[in-house]
Parts: structure tokens; sequence; C-alpha cells
């Protein structure tokens, strides 16, 4: 009875109902834009930096990421072969070898980041032969190599010119060779675009007097959601005198303070916009129990309970909290895939605006996320804020005094 007095009692003034419930529809809506393009923008710059270079989680000889020395070196055995067939949720081991070297072109001379790779298992983990902007992808026999569209650019290089590599090796042993560019490849992170080289792991391993050995294997997980848990499996599986199992978090601590410094940034400005929302909400609520004061008196005068009125206002707060709070995940929704779809585009606010997102590694872009999540959480809070506003009306009730309302 009290919930249906209270529906029909919201659309008694509709000019009212409608103003509240596009005050909160608004504030559903602004609350999770921003949470949508702050979460979107660090998963787009996780996996431009993750996903498509490190991988989730590597498997290295104890000791090697502290060090990062090809000295660490290591041969893919048994135990390691056979972790996929094992573990349900790790499809496959990506053998790698890599280490840093003077590359050399013309006059033009770079510090770059080799890396040796099976051409198909490298390519069905990060998808590199999509990122190829010029060439052609490389396969397991070939003595060439993909570079870094950066890279080509610092040293001025086009698809076919020759370039020369110098380094260290295994042991300490020289390390020289020349080779044919066969592709470009450009990532989404300006940083990996600027350094990294790309061989064949037969190559790199002979390049760096190797041969058998790598210094990563990076584990292709079927989910990310499943990282921690492969890494535990994979650890219990191995000697832990023998190998280190990091997962992404691990190896680049810097990108995770970096987003939750971000991110508690961001918690500020909601909270902020939080305030504003329930104060926007509270004056919609405060005109509405102004608005009614002589109702209120002569339904107390005529013996209504106190307690039974204050419930039927305070439902009707609520009714109108849950008819804004759907319709703004309903018109958040659309807006927000088609920016997760068409991410922002903050690379015309100028040259400074661009090398700052440049120095977190990332394109200057704002993706939206699109996960059903961020709207229930942000309604939920909104709906929580309505309700705390419907203590209001059920103080006034409290405290009435029917004589002195129905005198207005």
């Amino acid at each position: 009875m009290l919930l249906k007095l209270a529906w029909r009692n919201i659309w008694r003034n509709k000019r009212r109902t409608f103003i509240t419930a596009a005050s909160i529809l608004f504030a559903v809506f602004f609350a999770s834009f921003v949470r949508s393009i702050q979460k979107g923008t660090w998963d787009h710059m996780i996996d431009n930096v993750v996903n498509f270079y490190f991988g989730y989680a590597q498997v290295h000889q104890d000791g090697y990421w502290a060090e990062q020395s090809l000295d660490k070196a290591f041969a893919i055995d048994e135990k390691l072969q056979a972790l996929p067939k094992e573990i349900a949720s790790l499809e496959e081991i990506v053998p790698r070898i890599e280490s840093f070297a003077l590359a050399s072109f013309g006059n033009n001379t770079h510090g770059v980041l080799v890396v040796g790779i099976d051409p198909e298992k490298e390519n069905a983990m990060t998808k590199l032969s999509e990122r190829l902007t010029e060439g052609n992808y490389l396969s397991a026999k070939d003595q060439d190599v993909i570079v870094g569209k950066g890279v080509a650019e610092k040293l001025g290089m086009q698809l076919g010119d020759t370039l020369v590599l110098i380094s260290q090796g295994y042991h300490g042993v020289n390390a020289a060779g020349k080779y044919a560019i066969k592709g470009v490849v450009k990532f989404g992170s300006p940083d990996l675009n600027k350094q990294l080289i790309y061989l064949p792991l037969a190559e790199a391993q002979y390049f760096y007097g190797a041969e058998g050995l790598v210094t990563s294997a990076a584990l292709k997980i079927k989910n990310k959601s499943e990282v921690d848990n492969t890494v535990k499996a994979v650890k219990a599986n191995l000697p832990a005198e023998e190998y280190e199992v990091l997962n992404w978090e691990q190896m680049i601590p810097e990108l995770v303070e970096a987003r939750e410094l971000d991110t508690a940034a961001n918690m500020i400005i909601l909270f902020i916009l939080y305030i504003l929302i329930a104060f926007g909400i509270f004056g919609t609520v405060l005109m509405m129990v102004k608005e009614r004061e002589y109702e209120f008196g002569v339904l107390t005068a005529i013996g209504m309970k106190r307690g039974k009125l204050a419930g039927i206002i305070w439902l009707e707060t609520l009714i109108i909290g849950a008819i804004g709070t759907i319709l703004g995940i309903l018109f958040s929704a659309p807006i927000i895939y088609y920016f997760h779809k068409n991410p922002i585009d903050t690379s015309g606010l100028g040259e400074e605006y661009t090398a700052t997102y440049e120095k977190f590694g990332m394109e200057p872009v704002l993706p939206a996320a699109f996960e059903w999540t961020i709207f229930t959480e942000q309604a939920i809070i909104v709906f929580f804020i309505v309700t705390l506003m419907a203590i209001y009306p059920f103080w006034q009730i409290w405290k009435l005094k029917p004589v002195e309302a129905m005198r207005g």
C-alpha cells in the first residue's frame, strides 16, 4: 500500500520528478564517464607496454631480472616445454633472447634492444605481424631484421637498407653482424618504437654466441584474469633455485605505482563530484519538502502516523533515485561505448602534451573502458547518496508541527 501511494505521489508533480531524476541521471553519467576514461587509459597503456612486448608473465634463470645480463641465459629444458600440457591456463612458452646493442646506418648510430624471437610463437602471443607498417614479417630461417618505427626514423633507414649491429655477446664474446631491413613495426608505446629490433631466434643466438639459449620465456596465458594463478602453478612446477617466475607487476613496478597514484588522484576528483551531486540532489529534495509542508501538516492533523508518512516520502525519494539511476546507465552506455571504439585523440593539443604522454610510454589517446562493473559501481554510489538525502524529509516530518505547517 505504501509503495502504491509513493508511486502515485511522485507523478502528482511530474516537473519535480523529472528534474530530480535528470539530476541523478547526469550524476551517474559524469561519474561513469570519468571512471571509464581513467580505467580505459590505463588498460590501454598496460596493453601497449605489457601485452605487446613483455607478456603478462615471464620465466628467467634465477636472478636474471635484477641484472638483466646475457650471461644469465638458459636452455629451455623438458620441464619448461611440458608446462603447457600440465597447466590448463597456459597456452604456450614463448622463447626470447634479448640484449642491448649499438645500431649503425651510415653516419648515424643509436642504442637499441635486440630481441631474438620465434616468429610463429611470438606472433601468436603479441600479434607482432599486425603491427607492421611496411615490409613483411620474419620467418624462422631469415637473416633479416624488423625494426621499430622510431629506430628507422632515428637512423634514417628504409626497407632493404643494411643495418649494422655491434654488441657484447654471451660470456663476453664479440657480437657483430649486418642485416637487411625486412619490415618496420609501430607500437602504441613510443619507448618501444624507439628501441626495439627483432631477429629470428636462431640468428640472434648466433649473433650473441649463445646457441640454444634464451634469456626469457614469456608465458602466453589464455586469460589475463588467470595471471596470478598461472604464475603460482608455474612456480610449483619448476625448481625455485633455478628459475624465477615474475608477473608484469613485478617486472614493471613503476607502471603499477604510476597507475595507483593516478587512481588516487582520480578518486579525489570523483569525491568532489559526489559532493556536488549530493548538494544537487539535496536541493531538489529540499524543494519537494518545502512545497509539500501544507500537505504533510494536513495528513498529520487528520491522524496519519508520522512514521508511515515519513516511510512514504522515503520510498518516493528511492523510487525517483532508482529511475534516475537506471536512466543514467542507459544514457551513459552508448556514449561510453562510442568513446571505447573511438578514443579521444589528444595529439592536437600540442607537442608538449604529446611529449608528456610519451614519457609514460603511451599514445596521446584517451579510450574509455566499457565494462558494466563501472556503470553498476557508480550507480550504487549515486543511489546510496540519494538514500542519504532521503533522511532529510524523514527528519522534517518527524519534527513537523501540523498547525504551523497548515498556516504556511
